[in-house]
């Protein structure tokens, strides 16, 4: 047994993660599907001493996505800004890999759930980075993954760097298969003029790094709390922009966010090339149905 953290245990086996967080006396005495993701099997364990938790389980060979989620988690809780779940274990078991965590029986929102959200996220872009990146400012001092996707997060110094060469630049080298000569020519005069579009942030802020409305919920007290992070360091606008993409988020999230963060100016024009990278991803993961949206982002920009 080890740890990732100061808190997450790595364990052989998912009796060897319980007994190490709820003691020696304790066992699983019953497992309740949980639905509601498509990427992990999910169940709502009971235990012998009547407590309950949450455990995710996956193939042997998705065993690193939980590495990464886990240190996700951590890096969003050491900034004490907005709630994320606890996160007591990572390891495999007998076929399968798993995530031990707490249980959270979600309620309803409370009344100010959506300004507690938007200043949550606020403050969490406000925090310090400096211990997450070594030798950059951008970036992570870890590789993860945007859904299935591997993300690179390659230290850098220069948000336009970063975002060129781990973000957009490794999507397009996958879906080139999709494009035809004409958008390739598209795709590279945009990845070199990225400079025309962007700028350099006042300062770097933590991402959750895939935040649509599935990646947020409810807790038992009705308060707002991240889950599924892709985090890294970059610019803040680019978890915003993504909270349009799909939608979900009520007008009251931003503007607390930005009474809190202050106005962005010139965001509506960046916005969608932010969420290019998140397109992408998307035709790279399931298929030509995202493709037109990727080619009609391209066309805005060139």
């Amino acid at each position: 047994m080890g740890t990732i953290s100061d808190k997450v245990l790595v364990c052989s086996s998912l009796k060897e993660a319980v007994i190490s967080v709820c003691g020696k006396d304790v066992s699983v005495e019953k497992k309740q599907a949980v639905h509601g993701g498509d990427a992990n099997d999910a169940y709502k364990l009971f235990l012998s001493d009547g407590e309950t938790l949450f455990l995710k389980a996956n193939s042997i060979s998705n065993k690193d996505f939980f590495r990464a989620e886990a240190e996700g988690v951590a890096v969003i809780m050491q900034t004490g800004t907005i709630r994320v779940p606890h996160i007591h274990a990572i390891g495999t078991d007998d076929g399968y890999s798993f995530l031990l965590m707490e249980f959270i029986e979600r309620a309803l929102p409370k009344k100010d759930f959506w300004e507690k959200l938007g200043s949550g996220l606020a403050a969490m872009h406000k925090a310090d980075t400096s211990s997450f990146v070594t030798d950059g400012k951008y970036g992570l001092n870890s590789d993860n993954y945007i859904g299935a996707g591997k993300q690179k997060n390659t230290p850098k110094n220069s948000w336009i760097e970063f975002f060129y060469e781990c973000r957009l630049r490794p999507q397009f080298e996958l879906a080139s298969r999709h494009l035809d000569g004409s958008l390739i020519r598209k795709v590279n005069w945009l990845l070199d003029n990225l400079d025309r579009f962007l700028y350099e942030p006042e300062k770097p802020s933590l991402l959750h790094g895939d935040l649509w409305a599935g990646n947020f919920m409810s807790d038992e007290t009705g308060q707002p709390m991240l889950i599924d992070p892709a985090v890294y360091v970059g610019c803040n606008e680019a978890d915003i922009a993504m909270t349009e993409l799909f939608g979900g988020f009520d007008r009251k999230f931003y503007d607390a966010y930005f009474k809190a963060m202050g106005a962005i100016p010139g965001y509506e024009e960046r916005r969608d090339l932010y969420n290019l990278y998140h397109l992408t991803n998307h035709l790279n993961l399931f298929g030509s149905s995202y493709l037109s949206a990727v080619v009609r982002t391209i066309e805005r920009y060139c």
